[in-house]
């Protein structure tokens, strides 16, 4: 729970009942959760995650129903998952035991997935793969060159480097992690490279053309850099600004390479393409080294992996267990 301090802010495990929980359709026990960027930001009180205080954060989470309407698609007992909507940003989210939401929120788990694997992905990987969809939708195959994904490292970024190497792309991660190249190259990653690569101060309108397609999850500088980078007719996934969020960029990347800026918002992507994804990562993209991508902690471990996160030594995933299921 995330509470008004007179010095700020404070967070921390505290035990409330079901009838504290918002009103709701679907009542669902959660067997447990993960931690990302917007979760970590929420417990410092940013106002645009957590604008009302108290605020319980987390902005996925897999379970089972326990009641939902007459009438409705899910039944007592179903595993279900949510990610995005607006649970845990402005709503109380999933580091909770139980959860009550919208019926629309909620989606049956896939078969081909346990809720532990659903987590695994959560948010950051259902972002992952919007991002590589928006570059294999737009014609961007394995043989056209190398793709890049900044952050590497980050929850959007490792699957997306796994994703990428399983449907045959020539992977490359970009971290400020060197302690962490074995990992990235055991997820796919065939070639590491530092943020300098990605990162050009100059003014020049274009670079030299070096990117089929890219996923950043950087923003700012890095992105406009990207940009600047690509090969005629690439495509860059963008969905993040950990690293600011203005451009500056002409418009000659667009109209003399063709470069495509697809812009990826999970929290509001609509039920078919969210579907879509779901079947894509429990069915023909599902990742074989989930369990290299996951770290399992207790909910009472939750402040000290939201330090690690901000002070950037998190990598991979961090599923957040709250009950057996």
């Amino acid at each position: 729970m995330i509470r008004r301090a007179d010095d700020g802010v404070t967070f921390g495990v505290e035990q409330i009942t079901v009838d504290d929980l918002p009103p709701g359709e679907v009542l669902i026990q959660v067997a447990c959760s993960s931690l990302n960027y917007k979760d970590a930001l929420a417990c410092q009180g940013h106002p645009g995650v957590a604008p009302n205080l108290p605020h319980v954060p987390g902005i996925d989470c897999a379970g089972h129903v326990v009641t939902a309407p007459p009438g409705s698609d899910f039944l007592p007992g179903e595993p279900v998952l949510i990610t995005g909507y607006e649970l845990g940003a402005p709503k109380w989210g999933g580091l909770c035991e139980y959860v009550r939401v919208p019926a629309e929120w909620v989606v049956s788990l896939p078969g081909g997935l346990s809720l532990e694997e659903a987590m695994t992905y959560g948010t950051a990987g259902f972002t992952a793969a919007q991002c590589v969809t928006a570059i294999v939708d737009r014609g961007i195959a394995p043989a056209d060159g190398d793709v890049v994904v900044t952050g590497a490292t980050g929850g959007v970024g490792s699957v997306a480097v796994a994703i990428l190497a399983k449907l045959g792309y020539r992977v490359v991660a970009v971290t400020g992690k060197p302690d962490q190249a074995e990992w990235l190259k055991r997820l796919g990653a065939t070639e590491l490279v530092g943020r300098e690569t990605v990162s050009d101060a100059s003014d020049k309108p274009l670079l030299r053309e070096r990117w089929a397609a890219a996923v950043d999850t950087v923003g700012g500088a890095t992105l406009a850099t990207l940009v600047r980078s690509m090969k005629h007719r690439g495509v860059i996934a963008a969905c993040g600004l950990v690293g600011g969020d203005q451009l500056p960029l002409t418009v000659y990347p667009f109209i003399l390479r063709g470069v495509t800026l697809a812009g990826i918002d999970s929290a509001k992507c609509p039920r078919a393409p969210r579907m879509e994804m779901w079947a894509k990562l429990s069915g023909q993209w599902k990742v074989d080294q989930l369990a290299e991508l996951r770290r399992e902690i207790p909910l009472d471990a939750v402040p000290a992996e939201v330090a690690n996160m901000l002070a950037g030594k998190s990598h991979g995933r961090v599923v957040v267990r709250l009950t057996e299921g």
